[in-house]
């Protein structure tokens, strides 16, 4: 017996052999497979990527902090350096600048011993004056001169004590400038 076929059966019919040929490379098809296989072997590729680029990211960090350590140990060392040798030259100035004052009481006990000497010795009123006033006078004289003179010894000590210091500020300066410009 022929079926005869309606428009609507003839739908029917030519859909059937579409709807079986998407059954047959469904999933399980070997052009699925390949796609699956595909796309993890991009996905793996993508994390080993990724995973090269954060180790190189981290080789790159771990050896700009090594040097910086290493720049950071130099510095420390070069500045321990200067603060010894500043220290060396106030242990010094302080030691030049006892002696001056040393040598200032010495001299002002010797010249009060003379001068008590020469008022024990003198004839009258007048005489005993002129001899107190000259020596206030010489005595006002050698104590500027000697506060002069001290005042220039600790100049000079402390100008000569901070330069090791300043030369150390400068090249900290210098280096942190370099480091922040690379």
């Amino acid at each position: 017996m022929a079926v005869k076929k309606t428009p609507k059966s003839a739908a029917r019919t030519a859909a059937k052999p579409r709807a079986a040929a998407r059954k047959t490379a469904a999933p399980n098809g070997p052009a699925a497979s390949e796609v699956k296989s595909g796309a993890k072997s991009e996905a793996k590729a993508q994390v080993d990527r990724a995973l090269s680029l954060a180790k190189r990211n981290v080789e790159q960090t771990s050896a700009a902090a090594f040097n910086g350590y290493d720049e950071l140990a130099v510095l420390g060392r070069g500045n321990f350096d200067a603060f010894v040798q500043s220290n060396s030259v106030v242990a010094r100035g302080f030691e030049a600048i006892g002696m001056e004052v040393l040598a200032c009481a010495q001299r002002s006990v010797e010249e009060n011993m003379a001068q008590a000497r020469a008022l024990i010795g003198a004839k009258d009123l007048q005489e005993f004056v002129d001899l107190q006033n000259d020596f206030a006078k010489r005595r006002l004289e050698r104590v500027l001169a000697e506060t002069a003179k001290l005042t220039e010894l600790s100049t000079k000590v402390a100008n000569e004590a901070i330069e090791p210091l300043q030369k150390r500020v400068d090249a900290t300066v210098d280096t942190v400038l370099k480091s922040q410009a690379a």
